[in-house]
């Protein structure tokens, strides 16, 4: 179904469909748009879940993994100076090197961080990869769990079928109802109905203190920006709704949130099929819009996303995105 049409002048130029899910805290469906069981690749919306997987292992315990680690391994992040850094001290921590990471360099979601790198004639590495959190910490799982860290990414690796079998459970389907395939970052990853990943959101807004998914949303919440960076989506929605939400996106326009509201928690999964981001997160802000999640005042620092004026190489106003979907 058509979620949002772009406009330039007065003449439609792209329409784009999108699937939305809400379900509360037990994974019924509230609200939906499209085809909320459409079949989805979450892409980095499901890394929460293979950070659940790391947490498993015990590896936060042995190599002293901190909440700001497991933000990290939660991350699509920037690539900033921040970000790289903390890969690093995690690769030190589980004795781990970066010759160990079997996710390769490539330009930087941040735009800043672009021109920077190419003042300084900079090629990015492993450490840079926006995923490399995520390795970080499935190096030091595939070691607490006994396992070589050599080809700790192919799909018949013990950590990859521990990831496999924890995925499976926090979106409470068999294992054999998640599809796999292999991911930007090399990893394995998953693809199942949209309203299970839902349903992974709500679990992380509604987990009682003091257990791994509490930890998750505790770490994503407390460090945004680490979760993605300076100007980013995640990270600007995390920070306006201080902790009341939990958002995560994916590749490819997918996207994910938990809410905790006082009249229940709340999961919701998104999904426009053409992979445009900048719709996404406008389909995002108009679903918040819809369910009143939050105070206007919170739902105003996205403004920027709403309804994002299309301008040409001189700063001109060309067009515009108008997004009209209803729940």
């Amino acid at each position: 179904m058509i979620a949002a049409t772009l406009y330039r002048g007065d003449v439609i130029e792209n329409t784009h469909a999108a699937h939305v899910a809400v379900v509360d805290a037990d994974g019924a469906l509230l609200y939906s748009f499209g085809d909320p069981h459409r079949v989805t690749l979450p892409r980095s919306a499901a890394k929460p879940a293979q950070a659940l997987a790391v947490m498993e292992t015990g590896a936060l315990e042995r190599f002293g993994f901190d909440d700001a680690d497991l933000a990290l391994m939660c991350a699509s992040h920037s690539s900033e100076p921040r970000h790289i850094e903390r890969v690093r001290a995690m690769l030190a921590k589980s004795q781990a090197s970066e010759s160990d990471l079997r996710c390769g360099g490539h330009p930087p979601i941040s735009d800043a961080v672009y021109r920077d790198w190419i003042r300084r004639d900079f090629t990015p590495t492993a450490v840079c990869s926006n995923c490399s959190g995520k390795h970080a910490g499935m190096l030091a799982g595939a070691q607490a769990l006994g396992a070589s860290r050599l080809d700790y990414h192919l799909p018949d690796h013990l950590l990859q079928r521990h990831v496999k079998r924890v995925m499976a459970q926090a979106v409470d389907l068999n294992e054999d109802d998640v599809q796999w395939a292999i991911d930007g970052c090399n990893l394995p990853t998953p693809a199942f109905a949209l309203d299970r990943l839902a349903r992974l959101f709500a679990k992380i807004a509604a987990a009682p203190e003091g257990t791994p998914l509490a930890r998750i949303h505790r770490a994503m919440t407390t460090h945004p920006e680490l979760v993605a960076g300076d100007g980013r989506f995640c990270t600007l929605l995390m920070q306006a709704f201080d902790g009341a939400l939990v958002g995560k996106t994916g590749a490819d326009a997918s996207y994910a949130i938990g809410v905790r509201r006082p009249e229940g928690v709340i999961g919701i999964a998104v999904k426009v099929e053409d992979g445009n981001t900048a719709v996404l997160n406008a389909v995002v802000v108009r679903v918040l819009d819809l369910l009143d999640i939050g105070t206007p005042e919170q739902r105003r620092a996205l403004d920027a996303f709403r309804n994002p004026v299309v301008r040409n190489t001189m700063g001109v106003p060309t067009g515009r995105l108008d997004v009209s979907l209803t729940l």
